[in-house]
């Protein structure tokens, strides 16, 4: 719930949620194509760089990153324990996404 709260700024006891609408649900409808539109603008905030093609390239990483951290939240958070993943390759995922964020700071 913590990664969900924190890449999309909302709390699960937010005014929004209702009507069966959770923070799981809300982060898991939007995977992958408007992942852009419900995470914290924040995140988002880029430097005033001109349009190349290596922004666009630096750009696509960081939506990757996003993708993958928000697709562990909601794995997490699956209903059905079987469905849920084990905190060892929770903690695999996430480390596999720290190394593409910090690569692609390196370029």
């Amino acid at each position: 719930m913590l990664l969900l709260e924190i890449f999309t700024g909302r709390r699960p006891a937010d005014n929004m949620f209702n009507d069966g609408l959770t923070l799981h649900r809300f982060a898991k409808m939007t995977l992958p194509e408007k992942l852009t539109e419900i995470v914290d603008p924040s995140l988002l905030l880029e430097p005033m760089v001109s349009n190349t093609r290596s922004h666009e390239t630096e750009r696509a990483r960081i939506k990757e990153c996003l993708v993958a951290v928000v697709r562990v939240g909601v794995i997490c958070l699956m209903e059905s324990p079987s469905e849920r993943i084990q905190m060892i390759d929770v903690k695999a995922k996430l480390r596999a996404v720290r190394e593409i964020f910090i690569s692609s700071s390196r370029v």
